[in-house]
């Protein structure tokens, strides 16, 4: 009876785990597969699976079973669904699967066989399935473009002497430079980060040289970014086209190699030592064990179905007053699809889609930019499209510029724009999230301007600005 009772208990609480995992599992392998996340999760999940795999055939596990574990790991992983639930935050939802793989891990006692693996560092590794490189760009990216564009000018100094640094924009001989979204360094980081946590796994170190050794590769990553801009805007200076595709991955390959190795050839750190006594497990009482079996489906029932409050939805916004003709062509409103419907209706903030002849202007204004703003490449990409970063403009205002080509093999300029209600205007989104978050400007909108590759560009500059003087810009 007693045995029948704990397989009831792992029954229960196996199925309430599997409730809470199929969302966010569901909404990751999407992000896998959705080009507008830009991410590479699925290659993290596969690593995790061969080191499963290799740790499983290297041995039996030694030791006694430590499954009470996964009991405090159950209700970890319920507290962050439920907020990720309340907050209707996906990514957030997503961070409880962390938790199942550190359980997982824990009762297959990987880290108790020949080939050991850290359970810890595992769903630490895990982490970076998740799509990270958009949300670090917005919410990091700005502080890591001053700091890189800082690093370079300094870098740089010894060898021009007419370098002029602004901000994150450097003129070398005369040549504007600048140290944009995409030069921020977040994809680096986040890879020399993927890296520190992956040898952790394999050397399962304690958390204060392992902490001690992140902050150094965090430190080489950033350093090595400034090392890429340097070599680019040096290449710049001298008549090089360092930006051309194949030449500018080129170097930031460099740039990535010479950084990780270091961290390969000296991050040696001791594993941490087993404990000899293992810790008093927390236990059911076996008269509870079905009672909180069915607690635990209960309570799995209703994270799933809890109501979605988010806490940053946008202020009423006043959509703009766009004028019925540019340049002698009239406005022919598109309609938001129903997911856009649905989206701004839920979160709040006004988008719309207007067209002139065969030019579009695309306006989103909102409160919480951190909900609403983003670069046109996710969406272009989400599309079909494909993209290119062109690089940034200041005039008449900053603004971020990609070539797009459609499915159908046509080729548009697309350039955006961000400005705040007080005036403030950025060709990042980054810093237009950054500002948002210190408080600097609350309500923002993007304009995004979209002509065709083929438009003469006296036409082109003709259309935005008349455009941004409807729009008082």
């Amino acid at each position: 009876m007693e045995q029948k009772r704990d397989t009831l208990l792992w029954i229960g609480l196996t199925v309430a785990s599997v409730l809470l995992i199929i969302e966010p599992a569901r909404w990751l392998i999407t992000s896998w597969r959705d080009p507008s996340y830009q991410s590479y999760g699925a290659v993290y999940c596969v690593v995790l699976l061969g080191l499963v795999g290799l740790s499983l055939k290297s041995s039996p596990p030694h030791g006694v079973p430590v499954a009470g574990r996964v009991f405090a790991v159950f209700l970890g992983a319920a507290v962050i669904r439920l907020c990720g639930q309340l907050l209707a935050i996906n990514i957030l939802s997503a961070l409880a699967l962390a938790l199942d793989v550190f359980a997982v891990a824990t009762v297959l006692r990987l880290d108790r066989r020949k080939f050991a693996l850290s359970p810890s560092w595992m769903a630490v590794f895990f982490l970076f399935a998740l799509p990270l490189g958009p949300i670090l760009q917005r919410v990091a990216g700005f502080p890591l473009q001053m700091i890189s564009a800082d690093l370079a000018c300094q870098m740089l100094q010894p060898f021009f002497r007419d370098l002029l640094c602004e901000g994150v924009r450097l003129r070398v001989n005369d040549v504007d430079v600048l140290v944009d979204l995409p030069c921020s360094g977040a994809s680096g980081l986040l890879l020399m980060v993927s890296l520190w946590a992956f040898l952790n796994v394999l050397y399962r170190p304690s958390l204060l040289p392992a902490i001690v050794g992140g902050v150094g590769v965090s430190c080489l990553s950033i350093l090595g970014n400034a090392v890429r801009i340097s070599l680019l805007a040096s290449g710049l200076a001298h008549g090089i086209d360092t930006m051309a595709p194949v030449l500018h991955a080129m170097i930031g390959l460099a740039a990535l190699l010479v950084s990780a190795l270091p961290v390969l050839l000296l991050y040696r750190p001791s594993a941490k030592a087993p404990r000899l006594t293992p810790k008093t497990e927390f236990r059911i009482p076996r008269a509870l064990n079905i009672p909180f079996a069915v607690l635990a489906l209960a309570t799995a029932l209703a994270i799933v179905n809890a109501p979605k409050k988010p806490v940053d939805l946008s202020a009423p916004v006043t959509a703009a007053r766009l004028p019925a003709q540019l340049l002698g062509a009239p406005v022919q409103t598109i309609a938001l699809s129903a997911t856009e419907q649905h989206y701004f209706t839920t979160y709040g903030g006004t988008a719309q889609k207007m067209q002139y002849g065969p030019m579009g202007l695309n306006i989103v204004r909102t409160s919480s930019p951190l909900r609403h703003l983003h670069s046109p490449e996710t969406c272009l990409l989400g599309m079909g499209y494909s993209v290119r970063f062109l690089g940034t403009r200041f005039d008449p205002l900053p603004s971020s510029v990609y070539e797009a080509t459609g499915p159908d093999g046509r080729v548009w300029t697309v350039t955006v724009s961000f400005v705040s209600d007080d005036g403030y205007q950025t060709a990042s989104v980054g810093e237009a999230v950054w500002s948002w978050l210190n408080g600097s400007s609350r309500s923002w909108q993007s304009v995004q301007r979209i002509t065709p590759k083929t438009l003469p560009e006296q036409d082109r500059i003709s259309f935005e600005q008349a455009a941004l003087t409807a729009l008082d810009l």
